[in-house]
């Protein structure tokens, strides 16, 4: 298959690097110029879990719309960037699939209105940090689950033949489902990290970090009926503890004194709880406190 992946982040460069891997023909859409050239020049490394490394040659453009017609199209961009995107999404071919890999829900009814007739959306579970422009380090296993909203799956079974021990694909029911899982798991994870400046593993051996988790998803469970079922709290243990030394991305933005997806993630998990009767107020207020140090600038 042709793919090409818009976004060079961690996530982008991860997925791309697996793609690619399996023989696939990969494309890397990336912002900056500067970035291609050293893609081009250097080729996409992977520093594996185990401390290998692996080096794919892939291409990579700054020019979405100059790329022939592609197979499927993975948009791996952070939802503040597909504003920019949608235009140019919808003036490609109606026939090409896109897959969705943003965090949260903000995105979910944005990308339905785009013409492409085959849509589906991704939530990831694996740990990925940039370690410079054309090197991403693969930080932790975890599924990538792809849900279809419409259209064709032949393409979406295509990526299930990686069996890729390290990159496992698993198809789900219902995107809307799934991307509000992954929110869940996000909110009680990503805010308190960001603010405690934590790594994943501290809100479980930490015993105040503990406690506000534990609070935050009491107030979740009373909100939304069926949490307690579908998201078990030892779940959420479970994933702090496989992630222990993962940086959460709300962290590192915070870090790196860029805005966070506080809104996109936990934004919209307040609203649906407000409309739920429901003020989650120590979600609320790391919400606001996420918000507050970036309005300040402060990175630590």
């Amino acid at each position: 298959m042709n793919v090409a992946v818009i976004g060079a982040g961690a996530v982008g460069q991860l997925t791309a690097s697996f793609l690619a891997e399996s023989g696939m023909f990969v494309t890397l859409v990336a912002r900056r110029q500067e970035q291609v050239d050293e893609l081009n020049e250097k080729y996409l490394t992977r520093m594996n879990v185990d401390g290998t490394k692996t080096v794919q040659r892939v291409a990579s453009t700054t020019q979405l719309k100059e790329l022939p017609q592609q197979d499927l199209i993975v948009v791996a961009v952070k939802y503040g960037q597909l504003q920019e995107l949608y235009e140019q999404l919808s003036a490609l071919s109606s026939q090409v699939p896109l897959l969705f890999m943003q965090n949260g829900l903000a995105h979910f009814d944005e990308a339905l209105r785009l013409p492409q007739k085959t849509i589906a959306f991704c939530s990831v579970a694996f740990g990925a940090q940039m370690i410079d422009q054309s090197t991403v380090q693969h930080r932790g296993v975890g599924v990538c689950k792809i849900a279809i909203e419409r259209g064709r799956s032949d393409v979406f079974n295509k990526l299930l033949l990686l069996e890729n021990t390290l990159y496992p694909v698993e198809l789900v029911d219902n995107a809307q489902q799934m991307l509000f899982g992954k929110a869940v798991f996000n909110s009680l994870i990503n805010p308190l990290t960001a603010v405690l400046q934590v790594k994943n593993g501290e809100l479980v051996t930490n015993k105040q970090a503990f406690l506000l988790m534990q609070t935050i998803y009491r107030e979740l469970t009373d909100a939304f009926r069926g949490i307690e079922q579908s998201i078990p709290f030892s779940e959420v243990i479970v994933l702090c503890e496989k992630t222990a030394e993962n940086t959460s991305s709300m962290l590192a933005d915070r870090m790196q004194g860029k805005k966070s997806e506080i809104e996109t993630i936990v934004g919209v998990i307040l609203e649906k709880a407000l409309a739920n009767g429901h003020n989650l107020p120590t979600l609320r207020t790391l919400y606001h406190q996420v918000l507050a140090i970036e309005e300040s600038g402060e990175k630590r």
